[in-house]
């Protein structure tokens, strides 16, 4: 008697479920609606002209490679080499500089200097584009505030240079890797450090052998983060240095403006698709990295 009521209530309570189930999904709809009409249209669009050539005597278009090839030789692949190693050494300076100051904001005993700092970071990670190339001009441009003041010009200092471009990179993505680590930081556990100092290790033995293996997936995950951010960045580098130092960014934006050849009219939408695959793989690499991260210090 009891198991036939069991199995009446469990085929009454199924059809809930799936009434639940439908509804949840139903719930949904208007987010992936959003995401198809936000981003798969954009998307599909630029797969479609990446692949599409325009043929300068009939005005036929037809599909083919020729666009990416194009992406990917003289100026153009030029600018994307460029992008890549400009964000190398930019994600990889904001990591080294980051790391100690994320340390120090998670063993302050100041409580409201560590929210202050982090509030901060959070700012200034979002702080780009113009008013962050207009701030560096007046201050560290040709005749900027601390340029004049310091003879930074006879100095050699350039502002509109690679090392230029990499520091004003760096007062963003450096706020942004504080702000990355700082939660793996904070998952230290503190009975790690009692165990290595108990077994007579040093501090810099127990960040060694300890912390830093454990805090390696977070630190590689953060530098991809700010790979990525520095590779997508364009306004910035458009407002400060124009094409005089080699970007795919602004070879993109110089191609849809119609700087191109007859009947690469196209070549724009191959070297976003180029970005879009450098991305890609960015994000495939920092998603197993974040997991693994997360299974350390959870």
């Amino acid at each position: 008697m009891t198991s036939t009521a069991v199995r009446v209530d469990t085929a009454a309570a199924a059809p809930v479920k799936r009434r639940r189930r439908a509804l949840g999904w139903l719930a949904v709809v208007p987010l992936l609606a959003f995401t198809a009409l936000a981003f798969g249209l954009p998307a599909m669009a630029m797969l479609d002209g990446a692949f599409t050539a325009k043929d300068p005597a009939t005005g036929a278009t037809s599909y083919t490679a020729d666009n990416l090839t194009a992406s990917l030789r003289g100026a153009y692949l030029t600018a994307l080499l460029g992008s890549v190693k400009l964000s190398a050494v930019s994600a990889g300076l904001g990591a080294l500089l980051g790391l100690p100051l994320a340390q120090a904001v998670v063993t302050s005993r100041f409580r409201a200097l560590r929210d202050a700092v982090l509030t901060a970071s959070g700012v200034l990670a979002n702080f780009g584009g113009v008013p962050l190339a207009f701030a560096f001009v007046a201050t560290l441009g040709n005749a900027g505030v601390l340029t004049r003041h310091f003879g930074l010009t006879d100095q050699g200092w350039d502002l509109y240079s690679f090392w230029g471009l990499v520091i004003v990179y760096l007062y963003f993505l450096i706020p942004l890797m504080v702000l990355t680590i700082t939660p793996a930081l904070e998952g230290l556990r503190s009975q790690w450090r009692e165990a290595a100092q108990n077994n007579g290790a040093t501090p810099a033995q127990y960040w060694r052998h300890v912390a830093l293996p454990v805090l390696l997936p977070s630190l590689l995950g953060g530098l991809v983060l700010l790979f990525g951010s520095a590779f997508a960045a364009y306004a910035t580098a458009a407002a400060m240095v124009g094409s005089s130092i080699p970007l795919v960014t602004l070879q993109i934006a110089d191609a849809i403006s119609g700087n191109v050849l007859v009947g690469q009219e196209n070549v724009a939408l191959a070297l976003s698709l180029d970005m879009v695959l450098v991305a890609g793989l960015v994000m495939a690499v920092y998603l197993p990295l974040q997991r693994r991260s997360a299974r350390w210090l959870a």
